[in-house]
Protein backbone atom coordinates (compact mmCIF):
# COMPACT_ATOMS: atom_id res chain seq x y z
CA UNK A 1 0.00 0.00 0.00
CA UNK A 2 1.45 3.77 -0.87
CA UNK A 3 0.99 5.90 1.76
CA UNK A 4 0.63 9.70 2.08
CA UNK A 5 4.10 10.51 2.53
CA UNK A 6 5.40 7.96 -0.19
CA UNK A 7 2.88 9.48 -2.54
CA UNK A 8 4.62 12.51 -1.86
CA UNK A 9 7.60 11.68 -1.94
CA UNK A 10 7.95 10.18 -4.98
CA UNK A 11 6.63 13.49 -6.64
CA UNK A 12 9.53 14.81 -5.05
CA UNK A 13 8.10 17.29 -2.37
CA UNK A 14 10.85 18.15 -0.85
CA UNK A 15 9.61 21.58 0.37
CA UNK A 16 11.73 24.48 0.91
CA UNK A 17 13.62 24.81 -2.21
CA UNK A 18 14.44 28.57 -2.78
CA UNK A 19 12.23 30.92 -4.96
CA UNK A 20 13.77 32.70 -7.58
CA UNK A 21 13.56 35.97 -7.66
CA UNK A 22 11.36 37.90 -9.91
CA UNK A 23 12.27 41.11 -12.10
CA UNK A 24 10.46 44.15 -13.57
CA UNK A 25 12.03 43.90 -16.65
CA UNK A 26 10.80 44.84 -20.42
CA UNK A 27 12.59 43.09 -22.78
CA UNK A 28 12.75 42.97 -26.47
CA UNK A 29 14.01 39.57 -27.28
CA UNK A 30 11.21 38.11 -30.06
CA UNK A 31 10.77 34.19 -29.83
CA UNK A 32 9.91 32.42 -33.15
CA UNK A 33 6.03 32.52 -32.97
CA UNK A 34 6.05 28.69 -34.04
CA UNK A 35 8.72 27.73 -31.56
CA UNK A 36 6.26 29.45 -29.06
CA UNK A 37 3.17 28.27 -29.99
CA UNK A 38 4.10 24.81 -29.99
CA UNK A 39 2.12 22.97 -26.96
CA UNK A 40 3.65 20.65 -23.88
CA UNK A 41 3.00 17.53 -23.21
CA UNK A 42 0.02 18.24 -21.48
CA UNK A 43 -1.41 20.88 -24.23
CA UNK A 44 -2.14 24.59 -23.79
CA UNK A 45 -4.95 25.84 -21.89
CA UNK A 46 -6.56 28.41 -24.24
CA UNK A 47 -8.71 31.51 -23.25
CA UNK A 48 -9.81 33.67 -26.09
CA UNK A 49 -10.12 33.23 -29.92
CA UNK A 50 -7.26 31.83 -32.02
CA UNK A 51 -7.74 34.65 -34.34
CA UNK A 52 -6.65 37.11 -31.88
CA UNK A 53 -4.49 39.76 -33.13
CA UNK A 54 -2.73 39.52 -29.75
CA UNK A 55 -1.20 36.21 -28.08
CA UNK A 56 -0.24 35.91 -24.70
CA UNK A 57 1.97 33.09 -22.92
CA UNK A 58 2.39 33.83 -19.30
CA UNK A 59 5.12 31.59 -17.67
CA UNK A 60 4.05 31.39 -14.17
CA UNK A 61 4.97 29.88 -10.42
CA UNK A 62 1.51 29.20 -8.15
CA UNK A 63 4.26 29.67 -5.26
CA UNK A 64 5.15 32.90 -6.84
CA UNK A 65 3.57 36.23 -5.16
CA UNK A 66 4.33 38.48 -8.19
CA UNK A 67 2.40 36.01 -9.98
CA UNK A 68 -0.31 35.88 -7.45
CA UNK A 69 -0.46 39.78 -7.43
CA UNK A 70 -0.72 39.79 -11.18
CA UNK A 71 -3.57 37.59 -11.02
CA UNK A 72 -5.12 39.50 -8.51
CA UNK A 73 -4.93 43.09 -9.74
CA UNK A 74 -3.91 43.13 -13.79
CA UNK A 75 -5.80 39.48 -14.90
CA UNK A 76 -9.38 40.17 -14.16
CA UNK A 77 -8.89 43.28 -15.91
CA UNK A 78 -7.32 42.04 -18.78
CA UNK A 79 -9.90 39.11 -19.14
CA UNK A 80 -12.47 41.20 -19.05
CA UNK A 81 -11.50 44.22 -21.47
CA UNK A 82 -9.50 42.21 -23.87
CA UNK A 83 -9.78 38.23 -23.63
CA UNK A 84 -13.54 37.66 -22.64
CA UNK A 85 -14.14 40.28 -25.83
CA UNK A 86 -12.07 38.26 -28.22
CA UNK A 87 -9.21 40.86 -29.02
CA UNK A 88 -6.25 38.06 -27.25
CA UNK A 89 -5.60 35.10 -26.74
CA UNK A 90 -4.12 33.93 -23.88
CA UNK A 91 -2.47 30.81 -22.05
CA UNK A 92 -0.62 30.20 -18.49
CA UNK A 93 2.19 27.75 -18.61
CA UNK A 94 4.09 25.79 -15.81
CA UNK A 95 7.46 27.27 -14.28
CA UNK A 96 7.34 25.78 -10.67
CA UNK A 97 10.22 27.37 -8.56
CA UNK A 98 9.57 24.59 -6.25
CA UNK A 99 8.03 21.19 -5.60
CA UNK A 100 5.29 22.68 -3.93
CA UNK A 101 4.63 24.73 -7.05
CA UNK A 102 5.09 21.48 -8.57
CA UNK A 103 2.87 19.94 -6.88
CA UNK A 104 -0.22 22.61 -7.13
CA UNK A 105 0.06 22.65 -10.75
CA UNK A 106 -0.15 18.67 -10.68
CA UNK A 107 -3.50 19.66 -9.24
CA UNK A 108 -4.84 21.94 -11.59
CA UNK A 109 -3.93 19.51 -14.33
CA UNK A 110 -5.90 16.75 -12.71
CA UNK A 111 -9.70 17.47 -13.79
CA UNK A 112 -8.61 18.34 -17.34
CA UNK A 113 -8.66 21.76 -19.42
CA UNK A 114 -12.02 22.56 -17.61
CA UNK A 115 -10.63 22.93 -14.32
CA UNK A 116 -7.16 24.25 -14.77
CA UNK A 117 -8.34 27.93 -14.50
CA UNK A 118 -10.77 27.59 -11.93
CA UNK A 119 -7.93 25.55 -9.68
CA UNK A 120 -5.29 27.55 -10.51
CA UNK A 121 -7.22 31.06 -9.94
CA UNK A 122 -8.12 30.04 -6.26
CA UNK A 123 -4.73 28.63 -5.89
CA UNK A 124 -3.03 32.64 -6.62
CA UNK A 125 -6.12 34.19 -4.39
CA UNK A 126 -5.48 31.73 -1.75
CA UNK A 127 -1.86 31.57 -1.84
CA UNK A 128 -0.61 32.77 1.39
CA UNK A 129 -3.09 29.76 3.16
CA UNK A 130 -1.32 26.96 1.72
CA UNK A 131 2.13 28.30 0.40
CA UNK A 132 3.17 30.16 3.12
CA UNK A 133 1.52 28.40 5.82
CA UNK A 134 3.87 27.79 9.21
CA UNK A 135 4.32 25.03 11.35
CA UNK A 136 2.87 23.10 13.09
CA UNK A 137 0.63 23.29 9.86
CA UNK A 138 2.45 21.93 6.54
CA UNK A 139 1.73 23.52 3.11
CA UNK A 140 0.84 20.07 1.55
CA UNK A 141 -1.82 19.68 3.83
CA UNK A 142 -3.02 23.22 3.67
CA UNK A 143 -3.49 22.53 0.21
CA UNK A 144 -5.62 19.50 0.65
CA UNK A 145 -8.07 21.40 2.44
CA UNK A 146 -7.97 24.42 0.53
CA UNK A 147 -8.92 22.09 -2.74
CA UNK A 148 -11.40 20.51 -1.22
CA UNK A 149 -13.30 23.48 -2.41
CA UNK A 150 -12.99 22.14 -5.82
CA UNK A 151 -14.40 19.03 -5.31
CA UNK A 152 -10.70 16.95 -4.30
CA UNK A 153 -11.21 14.13 -1.66
CA UNK A 154 -8.41 12.60 0.10
CA UNK A 155 -8.28 9.74 -2.47
CA UNK A 156 -7.92 11.90 -5.48
CA UNK A 157 -5.86 14.56 -3.76
CA UNK A 158 -3.18 11.44 -3.84
CA UNK A 159 -3.46 10.10 -6.90
CA UNK A 160 -3.36 13.08 -8.81
CA UNK A 161 0.24 13.71 -6.83
CA UNK A 162 1.63 10.16 -7.83
CA UNK A 163 0.94 10.67 -11.60
CA UNK A 164 4.33 10.68 -12.79
CA UNK A 165 3.31 11.04 -16.67
CA UNK A 166 1.76 14.53 -15.02
CA UNK A 167 4.54 15.45 -13.38
CA UNK A 168 7.58 14.83 -16.00
CA UNK A 169 4.99 17.12 -18.64
CA UNK A 170 5.05 20.17 -16.29
CA UNK A 171 8.93 19.61 -15.98
CA UNK A 172 9.58 19.48 -19.43
CA UNK A 173 7.52 22.81 -20.05
CA UNK A 174 9.41 24.60 -17.52
CA UNK A 175 13.01 23.23 -18.69
CA UNK A 176 11.92 24.22 -22.35
CA UNK A 177 10.50 27.41 -21.36
CA UNK A 178 14.31 28.05 -19.09
CA UNK A 179 16.39 27.01 -21.97
CA UNK A 180 14.72 27.60 -25.28
CA UNK A 181 13.23 30.48 -24.06
CA UNK A 182 15.63 31.63 -21.60
CA UNK A 183 12.96 32.21 -18.56
CA UNK A 184 14.17 32.88 -15.81
CA UNK A 185 11.65 35.01 -13.66
CA UNK A 186 8.60 34.22 -12.88
CA UNK A 187 5.64 35.57 -14.27
CA UNK A 188 7.27 36.30 -17.49
CA UNK A 189 5.36 37.08 -20.66
CA UNK A 190 5.59 36.28 -24.32
CA UNK A 191 3.33 38.67 -25.85
CA UNK A 192 3.02 38.26 -29.85
CA UNK A 193 6.36 36.77 -29.60
CA UNK A 194 8.28 39.73 -27.54
CA UNK A 195 9.48 38.62 -23.69
CA UNK A 196 8.39 41.20 -20.60
CA UNK A 197 9.51 39.84 -17.19
CA UNK A 198 7.53 41.26 -14.18
CA UNK A 199 3.73 41.68 -13.22
CA UNK A 200 2.87 43.88 -15.47
CA UNK A 201 -0.07 46.27 -14.62
CA UNK A 202 -2.79 46.35 -16.61
CA UNK A 203 -1.38 49.97 -17.71
CA UNK A 204 1.92 48.30 -18.62
CA UNK A 205 0.08 45.72 -21.05
CA UNK A 206 -2.13 47.99 -22.39
CA UNK A 207 1.26 49.94 -23.91
CA UNK A 208 1.91 46.58 -25.35
CA UNK A 209 -0.99 45.50 -26.93
CA UNK A 210 -3.37 48.49 -27.59
CA UNK A 211 -0.38 49.35 -30.58
CA UNK A 212 -0.48 45.79 -32.02
CA UNK A 213 -4.55 46.44 -31.79
CA UNK A 214 -4.93 49.79 -33.52
CA UNK A 215 -5.99 51.48 -30.62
Amino acid sequence: MITRRDALTRTGLALGAALLTPRFVGAALAQSADGLLEPGPLGDVWLGPKDAKVTIIEYASLTCSHCAHFHATTWPVLKERYIDTGKVRFTLREFPLDPLATAAFMLARCDGEAKYYPITDLLFDQQQNWAFVRKPQSPVDSLEQLLRQAGFNKEKFEACLKDQNTYAAINTVKTRGLETFKVDSTPTFFINGTKHSGALSIEDMEKIIKPILGA
